[in-house]
C-alpha cells in the first residue's frame, strides 16, 4: 500500500494544469465498443480507474495502444461479452461497459460493481432502463445476464437522474431501432461530453445537458479520435488547495462553466476569482469565512467536492453547515479529520462544522477517493507531519497529485 508524507504550512503558489476528466473519460472508454473499430483519445486521465477500464476492455479483446500523447483503442476483435468480476469490483464505472455490449452485441454478462463505499448505489435504474429497451434480464447468485434479440427505442422516465442509468441507456440504445426519449436524464457536463462524442461517430442525439434526451438509432458507427474534456473536480481540488493555504494558484485547461458552483461558494467564502476562458485564478484570504453548503445533481453543488470543502471550512472563521443530499454513507472521512483536530459533528445527512486554527498532522487513513483527497487538503495547512494511508483510493482518481503539489510549493512525497 501507498502513502502519502506532507509536511504543513507552505502557501501554495502558481500553475497547475487540470487532466481530462475521469467520470467523461470512463464511459467513453466504454462507447469505444460500438464502432468495432479504432477510436484515438487525447486528455485521457493516467489514472487507475482509467487503467481498469483499459484491462477490461483487453480482457473482452480489445487492444489499447498508447502513443505518445494519446490512446489508440481497437475493439474490432471483441469477442466476449462478460466483465470480468475481479474488475468489476474495483471499480463501480465499469457498469458503463454493459450498456455498450448490450448497445453493440445485444448481450452483456456482470456482477454488481465495486467502488468507493459511500452509500447505496442500487443499479436497479440501469436494469429498469434496458427492460423499457426490449432486453431481458436474468439475475443468478449476484450476476446480471442480458439479452435481446433487437433494441427497440422506447419512452424511458428515470426516478433519479442518475449519471450511470443516462449514460447506460444512451450506450444500450444509440444502434438500436426507433427512437428513445429519456425523461428525467442527469445534466451533469461529463454526460454531455460523451453524447458529442458519440454524435461525432455518427450517432443522432439530441438533448445534451438538459434532462430529456432524444436517441434515433442509427445502423453504425465510425472511426473517430476525440479530446476528452478536463476534470471539473480536480480543478475544484486544486482551487481549494490554494484557499486553504491562502495561496495563489492558477489552474489551467479547465472549464470555469462547468465549476460554476464551486466558483461562487469559494467568493462566497471570500476568496478572490479571476475567470478567464480556461484558466481560473483564486487568491485566498488567510482564513476562509464559514458558509453553507448542500449538494445536488448538476448544475447544483457536487457531491464530489463535499469532502473537499469540508477540509476547507474546517480551518475557517465561524460554523458552517454541509447538508449531504446524493449518498447518504458519504461522512465516513469525517473521524480522520477529526484526528487532525477539525471540529466536525455529523448530524444525518449534515455535516457542522466548526472552523479551527489548531490543525495537527497526525497519521490518517484515506476511506474512499475524494473523502482521501480532503484529508491531502487538510494536511496542507497542518502543524508538523502527516502520514496519509490507503491512498490507492486518491491515485484512483487524480493524476500525479504529489507532482502538481509539489509544483505549486507543498511539502509532500509519495512512499510505497
Amino acid at each position: 500500500m501507498s502513502k502519502f508524507i506532507i509536511q504543513g504550512g507552505k502557501r501554495l503558489e502558481g500553475e497547475v494544469k487540470i487532466s481530462g476528466s475521469k467520470n467523461a473519460a470512463l464511459p467513453i472508454i466504454a462507447a469505444t465498443i460500438l464502432n468495432s473499430g479504432k477510436t484515438t483519445l487525447y486528455n485521457v486521465p493516467n489514472i487507475q480507474d482509467v487503467q481498469t477500464m483499459f484491462e477490461i476492455v483487453k480482457q473482452i479483446g480489445g487492444k489499447v495502444t498508447k502513443k505518445n500523447n494519446k490512446i489508440i483503442i481497437d475493439t474490432s476483435k471483441v469477442h466476449k461479452y462478460e466483465i470480468p468480476e475481479e474488475l468489476m469490483r474495483k471499480m463501480r464505472s465499469s457498469v458503463i461497459l454493459a450498456g455498450a455490449l448490450i448497445g453493440k452485441y445485444k448481450k452483456a454478462k456482470f456482477s454488481y460493481p465495486g467502488g468507493c463505499d459511500i452509500g447505496s448505489r442500487p443499479i436497479d435504474l440501469h436494469i429498469k432502463g434496458f427492460e423499457k429497451l426490449g432486453i431481458q434480464i436474468r439475475e443468478d447468485h449476484g450476476k446480471i445476464e442480458c439479452n435481446a434479440e433487437e433494441i427497440i427505442g422506447n419512452q424511458i422516465n428515470l426516478d433519479f437522474p442518475s449519471v450511470g442509468a443516462t449514460e447506460n441507456i444512451i450506450l444500450a440504445s444509440c444502434l438500436g431501432k426507433g427512437t428513445t426519449i429519456l425523461t428525467n436524464a442527469a445534466k451533469e457536463p461529463e454526460i454531455e461530453d460523451l453524447i458529442k462524442y458519440l454524435n461525432k461517430m455518427g450517432a443522432k442525439i439530441k438533448g445534451a445537458g438538459t434532462d430529456r434526451i432524444e436517441i434515433i438509432g442509427v445502423k453504425k458507427l465510425s472511426e473517430i479520435s476525440y479530446n476528452i474534456m478536463p476534470d471539473r473536480i480536480e480543478a475544484g481540488t486544486y482551487l481549494v488547495a490554494g484557499a486553504i493555504t491562502g495561496g495563489r494558484v492558477k489552474i489551467t485547461n479547465a472549464n470555469p462553466m462547468h465549476i460554476e458552483p464551486i466558483i461562487n461558494k469559494l467568493e462566497e467564502a471570500n476568496c478572490k476569482l479571476n475567470v478567464e476562458k480556461n484558466t481560473i485564478e483564486i487568491i485566498a484570504p488567510k482564513r476562509v469565512k464559514a458558509i453553507d453548503i448542500k449538494t445536488m445533481p448538476y448544475p447544483g453543488f457536487p457531491t464530489d467536492l463535499q469532502s473537499i470543502f469540508a477540509a476547507l471550512l474546517a480551518t475557517g472563521k465561524g460554523t458552517s453547515v454541509i447538508t449531504e443530499n446524493i449518498f447518504e454513507s458519504r461522512y465516513k472521512y469525517v473521524q480522520e479529520l477529526n484526528r487532525m483536530g477539525a471540529k466536525i459533528k455529523v448530524e444525518c445527512r449534515n455535516a457542522i462544522i466548526k472552523g479551527t486554527k489548531k490543525i495537527q498532522g497526525a497519521n490518517v487513513v484515506s476511506t474512499d477517493l475524494r473523502g482521501g483527497a480532503a484529508l491531502v487538503i487538510e494536511a496542507l495547512v497542518a502543524k508538523g507531519e502527516t502520514q496519509i494511508n490507503n491512498i490507492d483510493y486518491i491515485l484512483r482518481g487524480y493524476e500525479k497529485m504529489e507532482e502538481k503539489l509539489r509544483q505549486l510549493g507543498a511539502d509532500i512525497r509519495k512512499e510505497e
